[in-house]
């Protein structure tokens, strides 16, 4: 997963032109991961009368600068540089499904090419880190006051792509969601 998701960071890098926008960035499978096991602290930690101060995954900082994933740092501000990022995530060591992000549109895309290997509560579970703490870390890590008043604590929205998503069998859905982040990030179809 991650050796790819470097050679669509690498790529970008080197020909941003040929991407969708200059505004995006590829996170790796441990962004998911971490976020997802992190998860429990955060949602446990009450934070101070504003809702801030609450425990975000190590490195949380780290990802919203751009800092890391250390291969081709971006040094790309979350909301502030980039609109739109990309990250592969792993449901049970059994099933890996794209996610896009849109900071804009407080919005999240699910492609997954075996639909009835999450069910819809499984999927709101898995999905909740993600929509809740995303915009967490743009309030919490915003650098001025101005750019804190542009975001919100509530959470995004997200929904499970359902049209023009081929379908597959199983094992071949690390490569489907490979290809989803690439092919999205370009501005082709699938």
């Amino acid at each position: 997963m991650d050796v790819f998701i470097n050679l669509l960071r690498q790529r970008y890098q080197d020909h941003p032109q040929h991407f969708r926008s200059e505004r995006m960035c590829f996170l790796d499978h441990i962004f998911s991961r971490q976020w997802r096991a992190s998860y429990p602290d955060f949602k446990s930690d009450k934070g101070d009368a504003n809702g801030l101060g609450r425990r975000l995954p190590g490195g949380a900082w780290n990802y919203h600068a751009g800092e890391i994933p250390s291969f081709c740092q971006s040094k790309k501000v979350c909301g502030v540089d980039v609109d739109d990022i990309y990250v592969p995530v792993n449901f049970k060591n059994q099933h890996w499904f794209a996610i896009w992000i849109s900071i804009p549109k407080r919005h999240i895309v699910v492609s997954d090419s075996i639909i009835k290997h999450i069910s819809p509560e499984e999927l709101d579970e898995v999905m909740e880190p993600f929509v809740t703490m995303v915009p967490y870390l743009l309030v919490e890590c915003a650098v001025s006051d101005e750019q804190k008043v542009q975001y919100t604590l509530e959470p995004y929205t997200y929904e499970r792509q359902t049209v023009g998503v081929p379908q597959c069998r199983a094992g071949d859905c690390g490569p489907f969601t490979l290809k989803y982040i690439e092919c999205h990030a370009l501005g082709m179809e699938f």
